[in-house]
C-alpha cells in the first residue's frame, strides 16, 4: 500500500515505511496549513467507501495529477472542482479508502464570491 501512495501521490517514504510531511518547507503561499473536520455520522460523504473517513491530501498541480492518475488507470471519482479555498478531486486507493486531492489556493476577497 504505501508503494502504491509513492507511486502514485508523490509521497517520499522514509526507511521506517512512512512519509512525514514538513509543512515549514512549504512554498505554497497559505503557509502549508493542516485541516481537520468531523462529518455527520449519518454521512455518505465518504462513499463509495465504506471507512467512516477520508483523508486529504494537498497537491501542488491539479492537472498533472490528474493526467498522472489516469496515465496509470486509476479513476477519478469526481472532480475536479474549483472552490473558494482550491481545487479538489476524488479517488479511491487499493483497500478502498477514498482519498480528496487538493490544490490549495489564498482565499480572500478576491474569490470568496467565486
Amino acid at each position: 500500500m504505501a508503494a502504491w501512495y509513492e507511486k502514485h501521490l508523490g509521497l517520499d517514504l522514509e526507511e521506517f515505511g512512512g512519509a512525514v510531511f514538513k509543512w515549514q518547507s512549504d512554498t505554497t503561499r497559505d503557509g502549508g496549513i493542516t485541516v481537520w473536520h468531523v462529518a455527520q455520522s449519518d454521512t455518505d460523504w465518504f462513499s463509495p467507501s465504506r471507512a467512516s473517513f477520508m483523508i486529504n491530501y494537498r497537491i501542488d498541480d491539479m492537472d498533472d495529477m490528474i493526467a498522472q492518475l489516469q496515465a496509470a488507470g486509476i479513476e477519478i471519482l469526481q472532480g475536479p472542482e474549483a472552490h473558494e479555498n482550491g481545487n479538489f478531486a476524488w479517488i479511491i486507493d487499493p483497500a478502498g479508502n477514498k482519498l480528496e486531492l487538493w490544490e490549495p489556493k489564498i482565499w480572500d476577497e478576491k474569490n470568496k464570491a467565486d
